[in-house]
C-alpha cells in the first residue's frame, strides 16, 4: 500500500510539472537560455558564475576558460 500511495504522489507530481512546462513554454515560446555552453557541466559551471555578475560577462569569460578546462576533471588537477 505504501508503494502504491508513492507511485501515485509521484504520478501527480509529473503531471504537475507536466502542466507546469506546458504553460511556461505557452507563455514564453521564445524563452531560450542566454549562458553559452556546449553540456551539462559548462552549463553548471556558467550558472554558479551568471550569480556573480551578468550572463553577457560569464559569456565572455567561459570563452576562455572552457577551452583550457574542458572537464571536471581538468578543474581538479588546477594549482
Amino acid at each position: 500500500l505504501e508503494r502504491q500511495i508513492d507511485r501515485e504522489m509521484i504520478s501527480d507530481k509529473n503531471k504537475h510539472t507536466a502542466e507546469i512546462i506546458k504553460r511556461l513554454k505557452k507563455m514564453y515560446p521564445d524563452a531560450h537560455c542566454a549562458l553559452i555552453h556546449t553540456n551539462a557541466f559548462e552549463l553548471l559551471v556558467a550558472t554558479i558564475l551568471s550569480a556573480q555578475c551578468t550572463d553577457d560577462r560569464v559569456n565572455i569569460v567561459t570563452a576562455t576558460l572552457f577551452r583550457k578546462y574542458r572537464t571536471p576533471q581538468d578543474f581538479v588537477d588546477i594549482d
